[in-house]
């Protein structure tokens, strides 16, 4: 039986049909949610308010044009297409396949709303993050033995005793808090819990991993991703989604510099300046009409056209298609992997690298060359929108000199870092050690993850001091002469 609710006058007022509209008729499940927690959690109901899903059916989003729309579905299920999206089209969609459905005055409620409730009205855009790498970013982390030692070494508490430092593995939260924030966690359920509130006694499920809305979450219905890291709830914001400083939370280095790249870049430089003038809201989006330098959306994710509403670039959800290269995260530079599961990928060694240690691509995981031309040609014709051809091709020869460079670079602190191994200056693979808990080691991943990134998103985006003296080749410079000299010294002093 559901329970009689308490309806103040103030939210009769906020949320009746006057409010939104009567041509956008708010299902009966989502008041009863309303009429509760607009007073328990105001925010999240104003947020809601503002948003489209408060305001449009899916009934009505289908009506618009093809370059309008916002929604990919074909025809929306019967009992949701004349309600706005609201608290109960999201939080009850799917209950049965959801492990944290629980009772929730007289209602079946999952807390976690996931991509694969989403796709219920956005089926193509949550079937394109799948292929995104974004989606496998638990995975990626967590399954593979090098990135996960990596990760040990950074998270890991370290205790000092007679004159050596050990390692205890990190805790759950202290990982929740660090590396999966952005790659997201694995949200299960531990139980149930009572608590007061002020309806009475009532039980609540108890999420492990929660909060976290990381772009590889593994959510208790068995999907992965959450919409939520670039669209934040409830307002599920494409405004939000399509400006620079959403990308920042997880891209700002200095493993990930894109956002401060793009801060000092040109393009930024007219963002910051200008930005406050543009249409971010607006479907399609309009190439020198609603905005007159790109973001990270433009580029990456979003509809563009001229104003002649000639497609200049499909909107997508799988943010590597314009993208040749991966240019940041690994040992070395290399065409993009096939697959979103990179777990999957094998070296001569056996580690799951997608390149050698001395730099060769492992080829068969990796997209091939023609896959890589027409990536490339669809990121310049983003370009070619605002550039002329001259200018986008020197770009574009530009940064490939800067792979090919910083992968040779990347190459030398390699081979001081094998050499040190081999000579017994340091302790490597062939010692089942660590490969991160050396000072060698630790400038060795500094050379790759922090200088060798940085220096080609520099070179990408046009940043380039960050490519020089910020964080780039001085410091790949320094950084091999300190290398050789800490190996250097450790021989001599064995050898005494």
């Amino acid at each position: 039986m559901r329970k009689a609710l308490l309806i103040s006058m103030t939210t009769v007022f906020l949320f009746t049909g006057s409010s939104i509209g009567a041509d956008a008729p708010i299902s009966e499940d989502t008041q009863v949610c309303i009429d509760c927690h607009a007073s328990l959690h105001p925010n999240i109901i104003a947020g809601w308010k503002k948003s489209l899903h408060s305001k449009v059916t899916p009934a009505q989003g289908l009506e618009k044009g093809t370059l309008k729309r916002r929604v990919s579905l074909i025809k929306p299920l019967e009992t949701l297409a004349n309600n706005v999206v609201g608290c109960a089209e999201c939080h009850m969609m799917n209950g049965k396949k959801h492990k944290d459905t629980f009772e929730h005055n007289g209602y079946d409620i999952h807390i976690v709303v996931t991509p694969r409730d989403c796709a219920t009205c956005h089926p193509t855009e949550v079937g394109q993050y799948e292929k995104n790498l974004m989606s496998q970013a638990y995975g990626n982390l967590q399954n593979n033995p090098v990135f996960r030692s990596l990760a040990d070494s950074i998270n890991g508490i370290q205790s000092f005793k007679d004159m050596k430092v050990s390692y205890k593995a990190p805790d759950d939260h202290t990982n929740a808090d660090s590396c999966l924030f952005c790659h997201g966690t694995f949200i299960d359920i531990k139980g149930t819990e009572t608590r007061d509130t002020v309806e009475g006694e009532m039980e609540f499920p108890i999420l492990s991993g929660w909060p976290n809305q990381g772009v590889g979450r593994v959510n208790p219905d068995g999907s992965k991703g959450s919409c939520s890291a670039c669209h934040a709830r409830h307002r599920f914001s494409i405004e939000m989604a399509r400006k620079p400083n959403t990308c920042s939370e997880c891209h700002k280095g200095p493993d990930v510099p894109a956002y401060g790249v793009y801060s000092v870049s040109k393009h930024g430089n007219i963002y910051s300046t200008l930005g406050g003038q543009w249409n971010f809201d607006s479907v399609p989006w309009t190439v020198g009409q609603d905005f007159s330098a790109p973001t990270c959306a433009t580029c990456h994710v979003s509809l563009l056209v001229s104003e002649e509403e000639e497609v200049l670039a499909e909107r997508t959800h799988q943010m590597n298609d314009r993208i040749p290269w991966r240019i940041f995260g690994l040992i070395y530079a290399h065409p993009h992997p096939k697959s979103s599961d990179t777990t999957i990928i094998k070296n001569k060694a056996g580690l799951p690298l997608p390149t050698e240690l001395t730099g060769e691509p492992v080829a068969g995981y990796l997209i091939d060359e023609k896959e890589q031309i027409k990536r490339k040609k669809g990121m310049q014709k983003i370009c070619l929108s605002c550039h002329g051809r001259s200018w986008v091709d020197g770009h574009f020869a530009r940064l490939e000199n800067t792979i090919k460079t910083t992968n040779e670079m990347t190459l030398t602190g390699t081979e001081i870092l094998l050499t040190a191994w081999n000579k017994g200056a340091a302790k490597g693979l062939d010692q089942k050690d660590s490969i991160f808990n050396e000072t060698i080691e630790k400038r060795w991943v500094e050379q790759w993850l922090f200088y060798a990134n940085s220096t080609r998103f520099a070179s990408a985006m046009a940043g380039a001091d960050y490519g020089v003296f910020a964080n780039g080749r001085w410091y790949m410079s320094k950084n091999i002469q300190e290398m050789l000299d800490w190996m250097k010294i450790r021989i001599e002093k064995a050898n005494k």
